[in-house]
């Protein structure tokens, strides 16, 4: 019997659970065994954290938010933070090991579900000999290799419906509400959001702002009665001559960039140059929790059943990308080369300034 283990690593995303329960369930139809690595490839590293997936274990959990499995960002088993007995933390590496594990445990396949940091990993894995398929999990849509991602459409109606409430309290005080939102150096999430919300400002990395044209936006709706504005700025967005503003996480001796407090610049400016009352909210995590919507189920059912087709095939070393009408195999290497940025002629952008909305240029 053919046996195959899953991961989920990176951030977590709405429709991870959907894709285990298609890999489970296509996997079985063929009478093969999966295993579940948890958070990440510590199933492999150590073993008693591997858990058998059946059918019976996987069949409520489609509609579920998270992952069954766990997930970590902090989990490069190329660079994995170890303690000594002496309580420090130095840095292995513990490939080989995991290797061993894979061969020992008789597995022909790892399935590993993550974005592109977690799909170089597997990557890496596959040249050291381990069978890998790669399914791509980012709700920030900014995978190349794929038209979409699970979990993008589940944060941006999270983004919508946070930007929808938000207009009757900004409206009720007269207020100008500035809101963050996830996307690291792409704008897809802040773009969709913004244009579904009736927002009157979007800031995204692919265009600098000036924030003296945001404010003309907010002063030109006094002029004609409307005394509130909403901003959408994705966490990346920089101002002209300006940096992204991030927050610095020293670890291990090495600095980690986490972008973050963008907003709080943008309204402290705005009520600077306006004078107008200036909140900011962050939604931050709010937007990877919850269940997915139905269109994020269904691509992540489709994204599993495609994985365990490729597995069947023996394409390995290939991540499954959607390519409207259907599925294809894209090698990894090529898949996680570079990120996808909002095209400043794409069709949102030009509706965007059509409408009305300000992008800050």
């Amino acid at each position: 019997m053919k046996k195959i283990v899953i991961s989920t690593g990176g951030g977590d995303a709405p429709g991870l659970n959907a894709v285990i329960y298609a890999v489970v369930r296509a996997a079985y139809s063929r009478g093969w065994e999966v295993y579940g690595s948890r958070s990440g490839y510590m199933g492999l590293l150590d073993l008693d954290e591997l858990v058998r997936l059946t059918p019976e274990k996987v069949q409520d959990i489609t509609s579920t938010g998270g992952t069954i499995l766990g997930s970590t960002n902090k989990g490069n088993p190329f660079a994995m933070p170890v303690e000594n007995l002496a309580g420090e933390t130095q840095i292995h590496d513990v490939s080989d090991r995991i290797m061993e594990n894979f061969k020992r445990m008789g597995f022909f396949c790892h399935i590993a579900v993550g974005g592109d940091g977690s799909l170089e990993i597997a990557h890496r894995f596959a040249e050291k000999g381990m069978p890998v398929i790669g399914v791509p999990k980012t709700i920030d849509n900014d995978l190349e290799a794929t038209r979409l991602t699970f979990g993008f459409d589940t944060a941006v109606s999270t983004a919508t419906e946070a930007i929808d409430k938000l207009h009757s309290t900004a409206k009720s005080h007269d207020r100008v509400m500035v809101v963050e939102v996830m996307g690291r150096e792409s704008g897809w999430i802040a773009l969709n959001s913004g244009i579904s919300g009736g927002a009157d400002v979007i800031l995204i990395p692919e265009i600098t702002f000036d924030v003296d044209k945001v404010c003309e936006k907010i002063n030109e709706n006094e002029l004609h009665g409307k005394h509130y504005a909403i901003v959408v700025v994705a966490e990346g967005a920089k101002e002209k001559h300006g940096a992204v503003v991030c927050k610095d996480d020293c670890e291990l001796g090495r600095q980690e960039v986490i972008l973050g407090g963008i907003a709080e610049c943008v309204a402290d400016e705005i009520k600077v140059k306006t004078g107008k009352d200036t909140r900011y909210l962050v939604l931050g995590h709010l937007q990877r929790g919850g269940s997915p919507t139905t269109f994020d189920r269904l691509l992540a059912l489709r994204f599993g059943a495609a994985a365990v087709r490729l597995a069947e095939a023996g394409t390995f070393d290939h991540m499954v990308a959607l390519a409207p009408p259907g599925m294809n195999a894209v090698p990894i290497a090529e898949a996680i080369k570079s990120r996808k940025k909002v095209p400043l002629d794409n069709d949102k952008v030009l509706t965007a300034r059509e409408i009305g909305i300000c992008l800050g240029d």
